[in-house]
């Protein structure tokens, strides 16, 4: 009964979310944008967007070797899959991760609070890395709110693109003592991932025909990708497109097209999801060789 709750919430956080995106913008320029977008781009963007997840899927199979559990890449890339599946259209079920950590402990006995914890571990990895570009970024787009030209605006995301990773590192040294081994290639993987969905947004946008205030609408994503982790609404539907309606008039980006450009992605994260629901892992093959 809770999670019926907890799903019929989501419907209606996320209806509402997208009541007040179409209330707020010309849904005719929105189609118009739609029609006339140059489909050849969309191809470099969905490889990319692929790539962001093999990139974090390797970045938990670190966390899960750290752990004494070894599975190839080839099947954890299948777990992955599956995982971005039951994210995004099983909302009232156990989830993703959820999912990984009964099947692995179940296949392996590896303990279940350790599987927790590479599974959390590997969240605040993404997260780490989408901070520390925000940081970046907020420093290089002008934003139109005075105190955020101001110097001491600056200084403070000077130190946050310095403290990121030594906040982070001390966290997981008293947190995740098992997972340090890999900390810096686990990293290194985490800004593979979000770089290339920051180049995926580039491709949709020239999709659009959009070649100016490129990197105002890449903060925006980030911005709205920290949003839409939080489990309000289905697979972070409407809190993105929402969060780019509020944001055009402060970075300068045309709202149509944030919303078309947000529809889009989660249309290719939609259908690279998909693909999970026809796949099965099979972990008896792994266990025989």
């Amino acid at each position: 009964m809770k999670k019926k709750i907890q799903t019929l919430l989501k419907l209606v956080l996320t209806g509402l979310a997208l009541y007040l995106v179409f209330r707020k913008i010309d849904t005719g320029e929105l189609l118009e944008l739609l029609k006339a977008a140059n489909f050849i781009w969309f191809v470099p963007a969905i490889l990319l967007f692929v790539f962001s997840k093999v990139a974090t899927a390797f970045r938990l199979n670190l966390y899960f070797r750290n752990i004494g559990l070894v599975i190839s890449e080839l099947q954890n890339w299948k777990l992955y899959l599956i995982g971005m599946f039951y994210n995004l259209f099983l909302p009232g079920g156990i989830g993703g991760d959820g999912y990984k950590v009964y099947l692995l402990h179940k296949e392996y006995q590896t303990p279940v609070k350790k599987l927790i914890q590479a599974a959390l571990l590997d969240r605040l990895g993404g997260l780490i890395s989408i901070v520390f570009l925000m940081f970046g970024f907020f420093l290089l787009v002008d934003i139109a709110i005075p105190w955020m030209e101001s110097n001491w605006w600056n200084g403070l995301m000077v130190a946050g693109i310095v403290l990121t990773f030594p906040a982070f590192w001390l966290m997981q040294k008293l947190m995740f003592k098992d997972f340090m081994p890999s900390f810096w290639p686990a990293m290194l993987w985490s800004f593979a991932g979000q770089i290339a969905q920051l180049f995926c947004v580039w491709f949709i946008l020239l999709a659009l025909g959009i070649e100016q205030q490129i990197m105002a609408y890449q903060l925006v994503f980030l911005l709205s990708s920290i949003v839409s982790i939080l489990p309000l609404t289905i697979g972070g539907v409407g809190a993105r497109e929402l969060v780019f309606v509020y944001a055009h008039t402060y970075a300068g980006i045309d709202e149509a097209a944030a919303v078309a450009f947000s529809m889009i992605f989660f249309v290719i994260t939609a259908l690279v999801s998909l693909c999970g629901a026809f796949i099965k892992v099979d972990f008896s093959e792994q266990k025989a060789v």
